[in-house]
């Protein structure tokens, strides 16, 4: 039997880096979370593949084309590796919400083909989002939900958090994405009790 593959999906803006309403159009506009960086590499390092889904709406609406997205990415690895940390890859959605396509969150069309890729079960694999769209979106793809408080969820007050997580049972709410990696870890470790023992 194969081993099971332990795999993270991550979104990027405001998870990884910096939110921007404008758009991340080039490297330079590319600045990382404190402490992000270092999250992923403490969970590849404890044999966590991770792998980032984004809507990237920039570029069906013209403001960024592939070369810069690609660009982005590359300076995004390249940052990632300093500090020994690696993404396996990036699934992004380049539509607009007009397209009405199955691949931009809330739809579940980029879990599944992770799912796809990775051949796993998406109910094994932890999601960090940080809106409630993104969450939806593991909802519909079975995936577990994690918030992270960063990016659009960092100005959340306890009653809107309250109310996200309401409509995505499950959700389970951090600080930010070396919050997330600590859990992760912590629950990674837990013993696991034989029949008829307690915990």
């Amino acid at each position: 039997m194969q081993p099971v593959v332990k795999l993270v999906i991550l979104g990027r803006d405001g998870i990884l880096n910096e939110y921007r309403d404008d758009h991340v159009k080039a490297p330079a506009e590319w600045q990382p979370i404190d402490g992000a960086l270092e999250a992923v590499a403490r969970l590849n390092h404890a044999g966590w593949h991770t792998v980032v889904a984004t809507n990237q709406s920039g570029i069906g609406r013209g403001m960024i084309d592939m070369a810069s997205v690609n660009a982005v990415h590359a300076f995004m690895n390249q940052r990632l590796m300093a500090v020994g940390g690696r993404v396996d890859a990036v699934f992004f959605c380049p539509h607009t919400p007009e397209d009405q396509c199955d691949c931009r969150k809330p739809q579940p069309g980029l879990m599944r083909e992770i799912g796809k890729r990775y051949g796993i079960d998406l109910r094994q694999v932890p999601m960090v989002a940080d809106t409630l769209r993104d969450l939806q979106a593991a909802h519909a793809a079975s995936c577990e939900p994690h918030l992270v408080l960063t990016g659009r969820a960092a100005s959340l007050n306890p009653e809107q958090l309250a109310q996200i997580c309401a409509q995505v049972p499950g959700t389970v709410v951090h600080p930010d994405l070396a919050a997330f990696a600590e859990y992760l870890l912590r629950r990674d470790h837990l013993p696991i009790s034989a029949p008829g023992e307690l915990r």
